[in-house]
């Protein structure tokens, strides 16, 4: 016999609540405006409420039990390298030592894969490649060198999220240096089409009288590495792009700046409404030349590392807002790469898109509360906003992409190599002792990384273009 339900007439039945996807309980929340007590609910991949407490039904639930609750961490400048070269790191061990780091969103550089992304269709085919293998979401620099300037604009039509040029030697013969006609047109042309420049501000030809003067005597160690590539190489080239980017009104973001001296310079081009942005890298900001001595091959960039003073200068204009992103520029190569005895000779870049962010939480341990919302701007918010992806990401906002890593600060270990994910467990931060420690990290509302494992299935990775006029 079927059984049937009787309902009163005019009766009205309430639906079900809609259940948020995710609800994550007592955490700290991170903005750049402060530190507060709240609930995050998430639900279709959005922040869709943050409240002191949420009630909500849900389908999952973390107890953050005072934990910090990050921003989404973006990296504007990473070398994953592929297609051509995924034996120095690949798109998919990159992004995962990325995400186990608390990151979400990397821009990859457009030199080291080969070919390098000089045209809209190898910018096509690393999208591609990405979308397959990224457990996180990305964007993708397009290149600025010595015959594509008329690629530009195809560049921009594919997404590009800026142009990168070397104003010396890259290493990568495929990507040549732009000199000063070339570098000029190029951000002429830069500005037509509301692009964005990134420059490698190293002077080349003061980089090769010191490289000389240093060799002459025979000296090839690190110490001559570092004597090779004074201050002054890097000032001189980051005035050349200044008055460029005045000239030509075009937008400059000067990368891994590692000196106060081109902090001042591109605070004072601010100053008079130049169009620049600064980025410094985590290296800078926790290791000093003598440090480099005692690592080695592992410590090798350039521009180099400088000295103690200008390491705790750099971490003053950074809590004074004077530096506007960070990032990471891991560069890794092959362990074969970086075992010559002449330190000239060794391949430049240092390996830390796991622990380099991680480790500006230690290193402000004692000062944590006060520096955290400085380091949510430079890692989150101001990356988003200086590269037009702020509408989704960069911030713990409603509506926003529900991108965040969940960070507690506990005892100190020391960092082992089997600790790495990236392709070759070789980094500046092995030994270096570490307080922070990421227990998750989501990617619109998915996990990407949990307890201490990449999270399966990973979220399929989306591709990030600029939106709106710069």
């Amino acid at each position: 016999m079927k059984r049937t339900t009787l309902v009163a007439k005019n009766s009205k039945i309430a639906p079900e609540p809609e259940r948020l996807d995710l609800v994550v309980r007592g955490g700290k929340l991170v903005t750049p405006e402060g530190v507060k007590w709240a609930d995050l609910g998430v639900r279709l991949g959005k922040i869709v409420q943050i409240a002191p407490e949420i009630k909500d039904l849900t389908h999952e639930t973390i107890e953050a039990d005072g934990a910090y609750i990050f921003p989404g961490m973006i990296d504007s400048h990473v070398h994953f390298n592929e297609p051509g070269r995924a034996d120095w790191e690949g798109l998919g061990s990159g992004s995962a030592a990325f995400a186990a780091g608390g990151g979400t969103c990397f821009f990859d550089m457009p030199l080291n894969s080969e070919p390098p992304v000089l045209d809209a269709a190898s910018l096509r085919a690393k999208r591609a490649l990405a979308e397959q293998q990224s457990c996180v979401d990305f964007a993708l620099w397009g290149g600025l060198v010595p015959g594509n300037l008329d690629k530009l604009a195809g560049l921009r039509d594919a997404g590009a999220i800026g142009l990168k040029a070397f104003m010396c030697n890259s290493g990568i013969a495929s990507f040549g240096a732009s000199d000063a006609k070339v570098l000029r047109e190029g951000m002429k042309r830069a500005a037509k089409l509301g692009m964005l420049v990134a420059v490698h501000a190293e002077d080349n030809d003061l980089a090769a009288k010191f490289t000389a003067i240093e060799k002459a005597q025979g000296r090839t160690d690190a110490k001559a590495w570092l004597a090779s590539r004074p201050v002054e190489v890097e000032l001189a080239a980051i005035r050349m792009a200044i008055e460029f980017a005045g000239e030509t009104g075009c937008s400059l973001h000067v990368v891994h700046v590692s000196s106060p001296e081109g902090i001042a310079l591109i605070t004072e081009a601010r100053s008079q409404r130049v169009d620049v942005t600064a980025e410094t890298c985590p290296h800078y900001l926790l290791l000093n030349d003598k440090d480099v001595a005692k690592i080695g091959a592992a410590g090798k960039c350039a521009p180099p590392i400088r000295d103690e003073k200008r390491r705790l200068a750099l971490w003053s204009e950074l809590r004074a807002g004077r530096i506007q992103t960070v990032g990471s520029d891991h560069s890794p190569a092959p362990p074969e790469m970086k075992t010559s005895k002449n330190f000239f000779e060794i391949w430049g870049g240092i390996g830390g898109v796991q622990h380099g962010a991680q480790l500006l939480f230690n290193e402000c341990a004692e000062t944590l509360e006060a520096d955290l919302p400085v380091l949510a701007a430079v890692l989150s918010r101001n990356v988003a906003r200086r590269f037009r992806i702020e509408e989704r990401k960069g911030s713990l906002a409603l509506g926003r992409d529900a991108d965040f890593s969940i960070i507690t600060m506990g005892a100190a270990h020391k960092i082992a190599a089997e600790d790495l994910w990236t392709r070759h467990r070789f980094s500046a931060y092995v030994g270096r002792k570490n307080r922070a420690h990421v227990s998750h990290t989501f990617v619109r509302g998915q996990a990407a990384w949990r307890d201490q494992r990449l999270a399966l299935p990973s979220p399929r990775a989306e591709f990030l273009r600029p939106v709106g006029p710069l």
